[in-house]
């Protein structure tokens, strides 16, 4: 750097301004000398290591002064704005020994602003201090001054400190300034006699002073006296005003090398540094809540001290600039040490920025850069190198444990699909090492397929007639239906099973299945809608004298074989299967039968094989298509929208008016079209979103009916809501009602009305121990949820049972002389009065749903 130049630099926003003031010839203005203040914005880059230059600015001066120099540049914030903006404050002599200060903001378009001037007869040096707003405070001779840019005036302090050590901004009071205030005897009050208050007199030395209040506001609990003569620097850490009082946490640095941490005016800490004369110390918040002290000596060293136990963390020497924030973007601090490089001019060009943590980048200087990078280069390539063989070798052994768990599955599942279709299941000795047993021990005995499983299995062309399946947006629904010996089974699931590769383990498809009812030409059965009951239920009367009634008395009846369809499906995503390009599914039917107690059994029922290909959803093969002038052909679509689209069941209730707009609602608001083969289903062909949506609608009273929308999605379904809302009379309401929870109400009411029986006729033991079984049976079918049909039908057919032996017992006592004591007619009384209230409960909720 020339004579003639001068440079500065501090940090902003994790960058890096240099100024740099230097004379120089412009060509549109002649030979005439300008002075040309420059701006460089570096930013530090990671992946070499360097700093680089962002953006520049410059700014000329163009009046004739002479002997420029920079004062000093830092941040401060602008009392318009409140934000904190670089300032670099520069001097210049005019004639007759007047000096010109000047103030310039950099705003983040490089562009300087004149924010602040001013003219003294006296030359500051290192006394200036420049505060928010901006405001410059100096000293001359023993008194000191500021100004600031709101008033544009010099203005004397009252106070008459000897120094100034901090001067910053408390909340609700202002800007403050810390320092040591002149004592004389007289006007302090000090005497050679020891006062009440030692402690108050002795901090007197230091005092608070508010510059908008112009007046002390704290002169006890700073820094004890006997640490004055010594202190050097003082940074104020946290303010609290106590009861009116005003409560510091600060750090002092002294004479004798030491950082002193003062707690209301009590020093906590003391750390021996391990340079001398320090002069400035500055915070740094490295994260996690670890604050660190950073120490500068006027002998270009540096070091830093933990907060949190006073300990020096590092030290450096031949330091020439210490500057702290976050230049690497990490959202916490780092120190930025610059070397002195008497080889290079530029001032970033030996530098280390350190988080005294996991970040370090150091840059001495191009020699060192490379034997640096050159020695880590090779470290980390030794590290990765050895992790790399580490990590090969646990992939290795995964790769074996996984290659045998495949080959087992893959085996078993041979045996299985072997066992399914009724092949041979034998194995070689080699593939039976493979196979493990699911449960019991080995020597337990093993049945054949012949002597045991044939029982389970059945032939497929027995029970299913067809297998049928579509895509429906983005899923595949698969159905199946079957023949009339299916009506009666309690529980059947369907589920899919992609076909893979012999030496690769196979898939199980993820599924729902559902089981659809549906009716020809009546109303769908039990199971599919909540029934049409109320409280005549219970109403009705059994009979034990005649067969024709006692038959007339069972709850509920089965379906006709020929008046209902049943078909069971199952629905899967299709983007995970597509990810195959072609794939194909195996259809596997299971039937679980409950026989007496508490056994089952299960039936597997191979239906067959499906395949689907993109070259098929491309050329719409297995698309649903509905025609919008025809009617629909197909009935498989009818049934897929049934099990693909979500169900929401309503009861809609009128008291004033007779629900006759339903029909003109469905009929003619939603363009439906009545199914032929099964008339309660109505499909929407409305253009727009209500599309392909299916409607149930079953009128139990003229004021009272059951709806059921099957809807593609929740808004289609609160669409046909609304639009329902418009045509229905005015005070009808809407009732959410889950599917399958009459039918649980129903069985419950039918157990009640049976332990009436029970009680009535518990004149003997046998009819008391039925009592008993029938009781715990009741307890039992509560706990059974409300939507699982094969409860229903176990209910059913205990109501029967024990139907069967009531009448038994009742035909052998008839025309007997019946008679019971006292005590046993009051207990049989109290029972039957507990049983017909419950029974009188589950009716009102039958007729309330």
């Amino acid at each position: 750097m020339s004579s003639n130049e001068q440079e500065r630099l501090f940090c902003y926003n994790g960058e890096v301004l240099v100024f740099r003031l230097s004379k120089g010839n412009f060509v549109d203005e002649g030979p005439t000398k300008t002075t040309v203040l420059h701006v460089r914005r570096m930013v530090f880059d990671r992946g070499t290591g360097v700093f680089v230059q962002k953006s520049t600015g410059f700014f000329r001066i163009k009046e004739e002064y002479s002997h420029l120099r920079i004062i000093g540049c830092n941040c401060v914030s602008d009392f318009r704005t409140g934000i904190n903006l670089p300032y670099i404050m520069l001097q210049c002599i005019k004639k007759s020994n007047v000096f010109r200060y000047f103030l310039l903001f950099l705003h983040s378009t490089n562009k300087f602003e004149k924010r602040l001037s001013f003219s003294l007869h006296c030359e500051l040096k290192d006394s200036i201090r420049v505060l928010n707003g901006p405001l410059v405070l100096w000293r001359h001779v023993q008194t000191f001054f500021y100004i600031s840019s709101q008033t544009g005036k010099v203005v004397t302090m009252s106070i008459k400190f000897s120094s100034i050590e901090w001067a910053g901004e408390i909340e609700n009071v202002g800007m403050v300034l810390l320092g040591r205030k002149r004592c004389n005897l007289s006007e302090e009050g000090c005497t050679l006699q020891p006062s009440k208050s030692d402690y108050a007199t002795w901090n007197t030395q230091f005092c608070v002073y508010s510059l908008e209040r112009e007046e002390v506001i704290s002169d006890t609990y700073i820094i004890p006296p006997v640490y004055t003569s010594v202190i050097t620097c003082v940074h104020v850490c946290a303010t609290e005003i106590v009861n009116n009082r005003l409560r510091m946490s600060l750090i002092a640095l002294t004479q004798k090398n030491q950082l002193i941490s003062f707690q209301n005016g009590t020093p906590k800490s003391v750390c021996q540094l391990p340079f001398g004369d320090p002069c400035a110390v500055q915070l740094m918040d490295s994260g996690g809540g670890d604050l660190l002290f950073v120490i500068s000596f006027r002998a270009s060293d540096a070091c830093a001290v933990w907060e949190k136990n006073f300990q020096v963390a590092a030290k450096w020497e031949k330091v020439s600039s210490v500057l702290i924030d976050d230049f690497l973007g990490t959202g916490t601090e780092q120190v930025l040490l610059l070397f002195k490089d008497p080889l290079n001019s530029d001032c970033l060009s030996s530098f280390k920025i350190t988080d005294l943590d996991n970040l370090n980048y150091s840059v001495k200087n191009t020699e060192l850069l490379v034997r640096s990078v050159s020695f880590e280069i090779v470290f980390l390539a030794m590290i990765f190198l050895y992790t790399l063989q580490v990590g090969l070798v646990s992939v290795q052994e995964l790769q074996q444990h996984l290659l045998l768990k495949e080959k087992i599955i893959s085996k078993s599942y041979k045996a299985l699909m072997n066992l399914f279709q009724g092949k041979d299941g034998s194995t070689s000795s080699a593939e039976e090492e493979c196979l493990a047993t699911l449960c019991g021990e080995e020597e337990n005995p093993v049945y054949t397929f012949d002597e045991k499983l044939s029982d389970n299995f059945q032939d497929s062309e027995q029970l299913v007639e067809k297998i049928w399946y579509r895509v429906i947006e983005d899923s595949l629904v698969v159905g199946v239906k079957t023949t009339s010996l299916m009506v009666s089974l309690n529980h059947v699931t369907l589920s899919l099973s992609m076909d893979q590769a012999p030496n690769c383990s196979f898939l199980l498809i993820k599924c729902q299945s559902r089981v659809i009812k549906l009716g020809r030409k009546s109303s769908p059965v039990p199971g599919s809608v909540p029934y049409e009951i109320g409280s005549e239920v219970k109403k009705i009367k059994l009979s034990v004298d005649s067969e024709e009634e006692k038959e007339e008395s069972i709850v509920s009846v089965q379906p006709s074989e020929k008046e209902h369809v049943q078909i069971i499906t199952a629905v899967t995503s299709l983007s995970p299967l597509l990810a195959f390009g072609n794939f194909c599914c195996t259809v596997l039917l299971q039937i679980r039968e409950r026989e007496r107690g508490n056994h089952s059994a299960t039936r597997y029922v191979q239906c067959g094989r499906i395949a689907l290909s993109l070259e098929d959803l491309s050329s719409g093969k297995y698309l649903l298509t509905f025609p919008k002038k025809k009617p629909i052909e197909h009935m498989e679509d009818v049934f897929a929208l049934l099990a693909a689209w979500q169900r929401a069941c309503f009861q809609i209730i009128s008291p004033s008016y007779a629900l006759t707009s339903m029909k003109v609602w469905l009929l003619e608001h939603m363009e439906c079209e009545v199914i032929k083969e099964f008339p309660e289903i109505c499909f929407c062909k409305r253009p727009g979103s209500f599309y392909g949506t299916l409607f149930n609608w079953k009128q139990r009273t003229p004021f009272e009916g059951i709806l059921i929308v099957y809807s593609r999605n929740q808004t289609v379904l609160f669409q046909c809501l609304h639009n329902l809302s418009s045509v229905l009379p005015i005070n009808s309401f809407f009732k959410y009602l889950k599917l399958g929870s009459e039918d649980f109400l129903i069985g419950h009411l039918g157990l009640t009305l049976e332990k009436e029986l029970v009680i009535l006729g518990s004149f003997s033991s046998a009819l008391v121990k039925v009592e008993s079984n029938l009781v715990q049976s009741c307890e039992a079918s509560k706990d059974k949820t409300s939507g699982d049909m094969a409860a229903l039908s176990d209910i059913e057919e205990s109501i029967h049972a024990y139907r069967k032996e009531l009448q038994r017992e009742k035909k052998q006592k008839l025309g007997t002389n019946l008679k019971v004591s006292g005590a046993l007619y009051r207990e049989m009384t109290l029972k039957l009065a507990e049983v017909q209230l419950k029974s009188d409960l589950a009716a009102q909720k039958v007729t309330d749903l």
